[in-house]
């Protein structure tokens, strides 16, 4: 099968090309797991931070990507939930134990055994991969394969980042950051809570005129002030001072939910300027979101299919991963990313 791997870690603005495109042998699904052909896979900015470091894998060569819509090809043994030709998604979570007090809660997302797809195993920027069967999800007819690909990390992570707000009806929320997983959560919020405000930071005015689109009713930079205080703020961005901006335009009592993996060390000195009673007090919180639980993407795509949310979407072709990934970095973004393949 053809497959893009990352064979070493590296800063993408000087290694330039992190994948390679090879040919390797086709997996082969063992029991509980089924063997997928992949047919689209959306690129993610957890994917820069495996090549730069931020989460590296534990091994490598790797193949990147989690963001997978593909046909069942063939099942193992122990299977019963899908059939040959049945379409199906994986997202960022690949398994956990099962067996935690964790996992038994509903919280696999945060199981000590939680393995990631595309960094602790092979992903879907190749032909074929394999998944447990349990970790795969059927798409709904709704969505093309380019559609549902974001849905499954940038949807469903937007998606769990919203409960965690704690917000609903007609408070206000800002977002900072609008790439595939913030217009993602605006296109839900303008459909599922359409008396709620959304105010959206980004540094990109191609983002801020994007999110106005979308229906945002205020756009401006990371730094700038928002008209008024925010119940809750989404922070995607990779960097540190937006946190910071973020907690200066809360509410009393408003939360901020950091929805990374890691945060860049370029500019933790901005740490350094949070002041206690500007940015803390009044009992304003933080609170991270670590990953997905299953059910977020399940419950996610029923939401979006019945809403129904479909993604704006760039297409890549496969051999074209490293393209995608520099334009991501070079925030060219204009909603989600995603490579077809075969």
């Amino acid at each position: 099968m053809k497959a893009m791997i990352l064979e070493r870690i590296c800063d993408l603005d000087e290694c330039g090309e992190p994948l390679r495109l090879v040919e390797l042998p086709d997996p082969v699904p063992g029991e509980g797991e089924i063997l997928i052909r992949v047919l689209a896979c959306g690129v993610c900015h957890t994917e820069l931070d495996e090549i730069e470091g931020r989460t590296p894998p534990p091994a490598l060569p790797v193949v990147p990507g989690h963001q997978v819509v593909g046909k069942v090809e063939k099942t193992g043994s122990g299977t019963e939930r899908f059939q040959p030709g049945d379409r199906v998604g994986v997202g960022w979570i690949h398994s956990a134990c099962g067996e935690c007090d964790l996992c038994t809660s509903g919280q696999e997302n945060l199981c000590a055994d939680f393995r990631a797809t595309g960094r602790d195993v092979n992903g879907g920027y190749a032909e074929l991969m394999t998944v447990p069967e349990s970790h795969a999800f059927s798409i709904p007819d709704i969505f093309t394969d380019m559609e549902a690909a974001p849905l499954l990390c940038a949807g469903a992570i937007g998606y769990r980042s919203m409960n965690l707000t704690g917000i609903s009806g007609s408070k206000t929320l800002g977002l900072t950051g609008f790439g595939a997983s913030g217009h993602l959560v605006l296109k839900m919020v303008r459909r599922r809570y359409p008396e709620m405000k959304v105010y959206v930071f980004a540094r990109s005015p191609g983002e801020r005129e994007f999110a106005l689109e979308l229906g945002a009713i205020w756009a401006g930079d990371t730094s700038d002030t928002s008209p008024e205080k925010l119940d809750a703020i989404i922070d995607t961005t990779p960097v540190w001072k937006p946190v910071v901006e973020a907690l200066r335009n809360l509410a009393p009592g408003g939360r901020l939910v950091i929805n990374a993996i890691r945060k860049e060390d370029r500019d933790k000195d901005a740490l350094l300027n949070i002041d206690y009673t500007e940015h803390l007090w009044m009992e304003k919180e933080i609170k991270s979101v670590a990953n997905v639980a299953g059910s977020d993407i399940a419950e996610f795509l029923d939401l979006a299919a019945e809403i129904p949310i479909r993604p704006e979407t760039e297409i890549f072709p496969l051999e074209d991963a490293n393209r995608a990934l520099i334009e991501l970095k070079q925030r060219k973004i204009h909603g989600a990313k995603v490579l077809v393949i075969g």
